[in-house]
């Protein structure tokens, strides 16, 4: 995947669609109980598809935002807050109920998009993080390396895509 490649997502129904440019800051799957919460409301909205992998976690693609746009129904994408004191917002398609993307009040310069809403070529899931926090039971698999938390190349990599940005790279 190149830097001038474009990816679509789209809601269940086709009404959203977003645009992500070039390669994602990184794409891993998420146990912390925050989107295992807000993945389990937004599943629970009438006719909502899924939200979480068959082992509990939620997959996106972190993308910078200036490297992310609504291009089509931005008018139907509400936010979903697990409280309303929360900076967090899973935006939600209204028409399908289709979870779309993460993004916050304030604060960080990525918006974390569910990779199950993108279409075509995914990037590769690169790893598995709050792992400590994975439903009990669920073994998971060895194909990407795990972490407890955040590993500290997760950290880095959120740091170089906000100086590439601050840059105008």
């Amino acid at each position: 995947m190149t830097i001038s490649s474009t990816m679509i997502a789209t809601c269940s129904c086709g009404s959203v669609e977003l645009k992500a440019f070039g390669k994602p800051i990184v794409s891993a799957a998420c146990y912390c109980n925050d989107c295992q919460k807000g993945a389990a409301q937004i599943e629970a909205l009438p006719s909502a598809p899924a939200v979480r992998d068959p082992d509990g976690g939620t997959a996106y693609a972190l993308y910078r935002k200036d490297r992310f746009e609504c291009s089509r129904g931005a008018e139907l994408l509400r936010p979903h807050k697990l409280k309303d004191s929360s900076p967090t917002n899973r935006v939600v398609a209204t028409c399908c109920n289709s979870a779309m993307f993460v993004n916050f009040d304030r604060g960080p310069h990525w918006v974390s998009a569910y990779r199950a809403r993108f279409h075509g070529e995914l990037p590769p899931l690169q790893a598995r993080i709050c792992t400590k926090f994975k439903p009990d039971g669920v073994v998971l698999s060895g194909d990407v390396p795990s972490y407890r938390s955040y590993p500290p190349s997760f950290i880095v990599k959120l740091l170089a895509s906000r100086i590439a940005m601050a840059l105008g790279r």
